[in-house]
């Protein structure tokens, strides 16, 4: 099956960022925010009489019901929003002690932002709730204050934050998570289906695989919806997590299953029975999935792979039938393990179902740990910002501006993940702020400063305000929120339209910054860590078949250990969702992305299902050690194919071509004994050789990037 996901146009995407999107999601957003955020201001101005309540109770509302977006269910979105004010009260009393000294504030800067950034790792709502606990550290230190002025500043926090919160609970749409799960059901089962048609001969299994590409694809586009994984800590989350993968892997192995035997009507009756009971186990992942009734019970499903083993141990080696007889069996049974583990993840995966009262220090470690690394995305996109920022501060400081905070907040708001799409951000940047001022001016000529029709004026702003982002341009967004400013900068202090005027000159300094920062630190985004993070996991991930197959044929008996290769394909992922997720051009295409990434799942997997072998702790004979031949040579050839992308070759050289193996059963003088220790290894490496070709082209297109200059 194919395994690349359909891209859109490189053009169709730029006009999108250029068109106004209908979003439910947005919308709700909009909705909650109107409601909120001009009423807690005027209870601040009008009834408590306090600015600087007003003014944290404000942005508060802002960070609280726009900047953050958490997903679950109710009492998921109560716990991350309970964080998100216990961490922003720690980060406003940390910012506002910081900001009586400029270089107390650079240095706490520095720490502060890349801790809330680097901390995203812990799962979605971690990530999605970055930003809004940096508005809480920055509006404080950049802007003068004094620790007596703390008390309000908190007040104003908590009153957003708990009113905000109750906002929340009361309309909020659908989690990421959720149409995850839709999606991973309908994937199960469309697999399901193909299975059936074509253990039935229907004269539609083409029909059938068509619908598992398409619902394949779906997945894969919903998983990698947003930049950082929608799954947290939580068991069930990791569960949900794992399964995506085991799905793609799944579907990878039916497909290559049936493109051989496409009518299994006339397949050994032993077999049908093994996939006809993997077909009801996809079911089983379905019904889990969408929090149906059900339950996964393995025994069956062992039943018939004991069976197929013990059929297959009967046939006589010399049978003219016997080679097509085991690589039949061989796909078969490797479906079977495959949805097995996949339906083990469902069960763990059902809300509730293995859920741990609390996240502990281990697991952090474990999420965390993998991503200490200058070629994790996370680390370094996190010490970007952190950089970033603390030159805002540091610039904003130095430079005297009237409003240095809007500085600081312009950074961080045009920060992206490479030089080329901060400066078109930054452009835009200036482009909205400049529009947004024309658009406050000509409301303050009409309307004057007059309080009433300010109040009026207030909840048309923050509802366009709260609607664009992902909705509307990020230009018509900077411009919504620059007419929110002025207005509520007006109420708290009327200066008309030069407020808005003041806001250009700071978020002018804040995207100089930016492009700075883009154009020396990391200026290639992501786009050159996904070349590495590939190259190392396809490195790993061979060292880990490669070992996987001498345990299995007895050659080794220490154990492979996984870790470095599922701690590099975690790297990968999140390079991968970062990479997706920057503005500009993609020069890589996403189908080529993906063959490549799958080529390192299928390395990575088949190592797994070998490790999980026995050791058969048997004397080495010709055919074991032809086979662990064999699998050395995949792994040369993937670190051969690492080196082109990641550069360590320093030059041109082409990509060797795949490597080619003999047929083991055409080998003379094998025996029984050596065929059933041997062939089980043998089908796996052949399986996975025959896959090679296809990643040599992806390869070349990627590291011909890697010589293209950053700013192309």
């Amino acid at each position: 099956m194919a395994i690349d996901s359909p891209a859109r146009p490189a053009r169709r995407v730029a006009l999108r960022a250029w068109v106004p999107q209908w979003s439910t999601a947005a919308a709700l957003r909009a909705v909650r925010a109107t409601l909120v955020v001009p009423a807690l201001f005027a209870f601040s101005i009008t009834v408590l009489g306090d600015l600087q309540v007003a003014t944290f109770a404000a942005f508060g509302g802002f960070a609280t019901l726009v900047m953050a977006s958490f997903g679950g269910d109710r009492l998921d979105k109560l716990r991350a929003h309970f964080g998100l004010a216990v961490v922003g009260s720690v980060l406003l009393v940390v910012g506002t002690a910081a900001s009586a000294s400029l270089p107390l504030a650079a240095v706490v800067t520095l720490v502060v932002a890349f801790l809330v950034l680097f901390g995203g790792v812990a799962g979605p709502n971690a990530a999605a709730g970055g930003t809004a606990a940096l508005l809480a550290y920055v509006l404080p230190a950049a802007s003068p204050g004094a620790m007596s002025m703390v008390p309000a500043r908190l007040g104003g926090w908590w009153l957003a934050s708990v009113v905000g919160t109750a906002a929340v609970l009361l309309l909020s749409p659908r989690s990421p998570a959720t149409t995850l799960r839709d999606a991973a059901a309908r994937a199960a089962g469309a697999m399901a289906d193909y299975l059936d048609a074509a253990l039935r001969g229907a004269p539609d299994v083409g029909t059938a695989h068509e619908a598992v590409v398409e619902a394949k694809h779906h997945l894969i586009d919903e998983f990698t919806a947003t930049p950082y994984r929608q799954t947290g800590l939580a068991a069930e989350d990791q569960a949900l997590d794992n399964l995506v993968g085991l799905l793609e892997w799944c579907g990878s192995v039916i497909a290559d299953t049936l493109g051989e035997y496409p009518d299994l009507g006339g397949a050994p009756e032993v077999e049908r029975q093994l996939l006809a009971e993997t077909a009801a186990c996809l079911r089983t992942v379905t019904r889990l999935v969408s929090g149906r009734a059900a339950s996964f019970d393995a025994d069956e499903l062992d039943r018939r792979i004991e069976a197929s083993v013990a059929w297959l141990r009967d046939l006589d080696s010399g049978d003219p039938g016997y080679a097509d007889a085991v690589h039949l069996s061989f796909h078969a049974r490797t479906a079977a393990f495959a949805v097995r583990a996949a339906a083990v993840e469902a069960s763990a995966a059902t809300p509730g179902g293995r859920r741990p009262r609390g996240l502990s220090l281990a697991s952090l470690t474990r999420v965390a740990s993998p991503h200490t690394s200058l070629r994790s995305v996370w680390f370094v996109n996190s010490l970007r910002g952190a950089v970033a920022l603390t030159a805002a501060v540091v610039v904003a400081g130095v430079s005297g501006v009237e409003h240095g905070f809007w500085v600081v907040l312009g950074t961080l708001s045009v920060l992206r993940g490479n030089a080329a799409a901060t400066g078109s951000t930054a452009l835009r940047a200036l482009l909205g702020t400049a529009l947004g001022v024309v658009v406050g001016a000509l409301l303050l000529l009409v309307i004057g400063t007059s309080a009433p029709a300010l109040w009026i004026a207030l909840p048309i702003a923050v509802l366009v305000a709260a609607y664009a982002p992902g909705a509307l341009p990020f230009t018509a967004g900077q411009a919504a929120f620059t007419v929110t400013v002025s207005v509520l900068f007006n109420l708290l202090a009327p200066a008309g339209w030069r407020i808005g005027v003041v806001r250009i000159e700071d978020v002018a300094i804040g995207c100089a910054v930016c492009l700075v920062a883009g154009a020396l630190f990391w200026p290639r985004g992501a786009r050159a860590v996904v070349a590495d993070d590939l190259a190392d996991a396809f490195r790993t991930g061979g060292a880990y078949l490669a070992a996987a197959a001498n345990w299995a044929l007895g050659l080794r008996h220490d154990s492979p250990a996984p870790a470095a290769a599922t701690a590099a394909g975690a790297r990968l992922d999140d390079a991968l969702r970062g990479f997706l997720s920057e503005q500009g051009t993609k020069h890589v295409p996403k189908p080529d992305l993906w063959r490549l990434v799958m080529g390192t799942v299928r390395s990575r997997l088949t190592a797994q299902s070998l490790a999980g072998l026995p050791n058969p702790h048997v004397e080495p004979d010709p055919f074991r050690r032809l086979l662990g031949d064999q699998a050395g040579q995949l792994a040369a050839w993937y670190d051969h194919l690492a080196s082109r992308l990641d550069r360590t070759d320093h030059g041109d050289v082409p990509i060797l071509a795949p490597p080619t193996f003999p047929d083991l059963l055409q080998q003379p003088g094998a025996s029984v004994r050596d065929l059933a220790c041997a062939l089980w290894v043998h089908e796996h490496i052949k399986h996975l050789a025959a896959r090679l070709a296809e990643l040599v082209e992806p390869a070349n297109v990627v590291a011909a990037q890697r010589h293209r200059p950053w700013w192309r």
